[in-house]
């Protein structure tokens, strides 16, 4: 197969993390990144003489027109998403989208049955799936290492918007796609699927903590409607009870942790660095009645290098996987697939905050074997 030809959206995730991460590939996996697009002419030249890609571009028109292009890397924010992975599908590129991949189901539906039905290779950075911790996690329950689950926890209570100062922008606005919902959410719908199956029934609660922010150039404060803070409580097809609290507006806030309550045991993987929301995970097993001792992670599961900001390297594997199925015409996963159930789930916590009922999650909606 001739080389790849990779283009990328976005000149904030998408310098930072897809560029970089892509072209650390590029020999192991015969790619180039030809084309980088962002809004700003002057800014978007800059990026492409910086990492040497021939064809800055400001539009997805002129990026989808680019001689060579195969596939294409979306990290712009939520709102332009579907719009521009329907016109990548429609171009006929393979698609590497970030979460969420819309602003409602039925959208990211579209996007999967539109992919299908075009035989494209399709992907969502759902990373977490490639961090050492949580696949050694996902070894020891598929092992039975606690039993039959009693509870499972989730809190994830970080400070990156708890200064109200911090400028106003998209994020602010919820039908843009704005929200913890949507930036800590769609990852926690995920990997609660892929660790532990379908889920049944769902009851959130959604609160705007912050109501206004300033302007960054005007300095005007303007309103915010987002929310920042997110109770959700679900059920496992077995009964087990999920309880997920997620906030971004704690000072000193707990970071991130999952723990799972069993009848032999327990399992709690836990991350307080507020900085960065890969690095620094550590795993701990307590069997019935002793105490929580760390878990090494087995040389073949770490990363082979990891970098100074901790998303580039889960990243880099979840880019492998989507350049893997182009070579091969597999199917990847986590793919549109699975972002669908995610964005699924976080359609029905949007509704059960507004008629404050619980709702039942469709089990056929569920991506089953295909998860990994």
């Amino acid at each position: 197969m001739a080389r790849i030809g990779i283009g990328i959206i976005g000149t904030g995730f998408g310098q930072k993390i897809h560029l970089p991460g892509f072209q650390s590939l590029a020999a192991e996996m015969d790619l180039q990144v030809l084309a980088v697009l962002g809004r700003d002419s002057h800014r978007i030249a800059q990026v492409a003489r910086q990492f040497d890609v021939p064809y800055p571009c400001t539009s997805v028109e002129q990026l989808l027109d680019v001689p060579g292009l195969g596939a294409v890397s979306i990290a712009s924010p939520p709102f332009l998403h579907y719009e521009q992975a329907m016109a990548t599908i429609a171009a006929g590129k393979h698609l590497l989208c970030e979460k969420p991949v819309a602003l409602a189901g039925f959208e990211a539906y579209r996007l999967l049955e539109t992919a299908t039905a075009r035989s494209l290779v399709h992907t969502v950075d759902f990373e977490f799936r490639c961090v050492p911790e949580w696949q050694l996690l996902n070894e020891l329950l598929i092992e039975g290492a606690i039993g039959a689950l009693h509870l499972v926890t989730v809190d994830w209570l970080v400070e990156g918007r708890a200064d109200p100062r911090r400028p106003w922008s998209w994020y602010a606005e919820r039908e843009r796609g704005g929200g913890a919902l949507g930036s800590l959410g769609s990852h926690v719908f995920d990997y609660l699927g892929w660790l532990f199956g379908p889920l049944t029934r769902l009851n959130a609660r959604l609160d705007t903590l912050i109501h206004s922010r300033p302007d960054p150039l005007s300095g005007d404060w303007l309103p915010v409607d987002s929310d920042d803070s997110c109770q959700i409580w679900l059920e496992l097809t077995d009964g087990t009870p999920v309880n997920v609290r997620l906030c971004t507006a704690t000072w000193q806030g707990t970071g991130h942790r999952l723990a799972v309550y069993g009848e032999r045991g327990s399992l709690v993987l836990a991350n307080d660095n507020q900085k960065d929301y890969v690095h620094g995970f550590k795993l701990q097993r307590a069997n019935a009645g002793g105490v929580l001792e760390p878990v090494e992670v087995p040389e073949r599961l770490r990363f082979e290098r990891t970098y100074p900001d901790g998303r580039l390297a889960p990243f880099i594997a979840i880019a492998r996987r989507f350049l893997e199925g182009i070579r091969g015409g597999e199917t990847v996963v986590p793919s549109l697939r699975e972002g669908t159930y995610a964005q699924l789930l976080m359609d029905l916590a949007q509704r059960s905050h507004r008629e404050q009922v619980w709702l039942e999650v469709p089990v056929e909606a569920f991506p089953g074997e295909t998860s990994a």
